[in-house]
């Protein structure tokens, strides 16, 4: 091992953690350390006297003022990201506010939303119940809207409404101070909707950009939610990504997701080792396809335990430029995993019940060869039921 020291920070940001998030954030930083050749280090602790070099792996998105205290001052010092104010690591930066005479909150950067207008979905960001309303009454003469609660995760805090009263309904349940800072987004609702995955992560010298599919599952009190990413990875960034040979939708995914990407350039202070954009394609109410970024994330996610495999077998064969990966989170008891498969966590977690998660590769394969969809790697790595 190398002298530096990998270590779990718990941020200014984060919120509490299942028992399994705990376990794969640790299972992340562990597999960092590895890639880095330094010592995994467990969890920060403010009066110990490290040695540098020191990397940090966040529960959430730090903000500048507190990673300059850790001494953080470039992406090679963290898996994640830093913003400039709390709202900037939400899904609330991404739509413009109603008009000028909106409510907003310090550092809020309208020419960010300027130039991602024509990658988002048709929407708008509130931080008042009454610029909420506003916005709100424009969006439905379209249809259906759909808010979301920007700290809101894994498809929880959203609702679908088609009136201001069922808006008020929502609002009466946002605490205030959490409305004020984080904001409320208001969104055109889609139907038959996809979501794709496109981000890079940055550690050391490897680059590493890929494109994917999210799978939804039910969990054990019978909601739909977050049930893994698969995954295709290129060695590389964008350009590598694009010479890929790739469905139309994806590619205006990834086009939509690199707006946005570049567009972060308008938050000074903000930089990121790990990148990731949901962009959700659908049918919206008058029947059209559309497709937009959702939101943003800068802090090790669903979809990082396929990254860091992917890191891993770039690393270990240098020749190597495409690696398909699925990470897979099942709900229930008695689930198994493929023979192959890294298991992160088997077990009965005390929020979320019985819980199986597990990362697989499913195919590494030399520039040029055939590609196989995501939604492939997730059959292929799910066990046969019969068997």
């Amino acid at each position: 091992m190398g002298g530096g020291m990998v270590v779990v920070y718990f941020g200014q940001l984060g919120g509490r953690l299942t028992a399994h998030q705990k376990t794969m954030l640790e299972a992340d930083a562990e597999a960092i350390s590895g890639i880095k050749g330094y010592t995994f280090g467990g969890s920060y602790e403010n009066a110990r006297d490290y040695p540098p070099p020191l990397y940090f792996v966040p529960d959430d998105t730090l903000l500048v003022q507190e990673s300059e205290k850790l001494g953080i001052g470039h992406d090679q010092d963290l898996f994640g990201g830093v913003v400039p104010h709390p709202f900037v690591k939400t899904k609330s930066v991404t739509h413009r506010l109603v008009d000028e005479s909106a409510e907003r909150p310090d550092g809020w950067a309208s020419r960010f939303t300027d130039r991602v207008r024509d990658v988002v979905l048709p929407g708008y960001t509130a931080f008042s119940g009454r610029d909420a309303c506003r916005a709100a009454s424009r969006l439905l003469r379209r249809g259906p809207v759909r808010v979301k609660r920007p700290l809101g995760a894994d498809g929880k805090g959203q609702s679908r409404i088609e009136s201001i009263a069922e808006l008020e309904r929502v609002l009466e349940k946002t605490p205030r101070q959490e409305l004020a800072t984080y904001g409320v987004v208001l969104e055109a609702d889609l139907q038959e909707v996809s979501t794709l995955s496109v981000g890079q992560v940055a550690i050391d010298s490897i680059i590493v950009t890929y494109h994917g599919v999210q799978r939804l599952t039910t969990d054990n009190e019978g909601r739909s939610v977050y049930g893994g990413s698969s995954l295709v990875c290129v060695r590389g960034g964008w350009k590598a990504l694009e010479q890929l040979l790739l469905p139309d939708k994806v590619r205006i995914g990834i086009a939509q997701a690199k707006v946005y990407d570049a567009a972060m350039s308008e938050y000074p202070g903000f930089f990121a080792s790990r990148r990731n954009y949901d962009v959700g394609q659908g049918i919206d109410a008058g029947g059209q396809w559309r497709s937009g970024v959702l939101e943003p994330s800068w802090r090790v996610g669903g979809a990082t335990a396929s990254e860091l495999v992917g890191v891993n077998a770039f690393l270990r064969e240098p020749e190597l430029r495409v690696v398909e990966v699925a990470h897979v989170e099942e709900f229930g008891s008695g689930r198994e995993a493929p023979p192959d498969a890294v298991v992160h966590f088997r077990g009965d977690d005390p929020r979320a019940g019985p819980l199986l998660r597990y990362t697989v590769i499913r195919r590494t394969r030399p520039r040029g060869a055939a590609e196989t969809s995501p939604e492939e790697t997730f059959r292929s790595a799910k066990p046969d039921p019969a068997s």
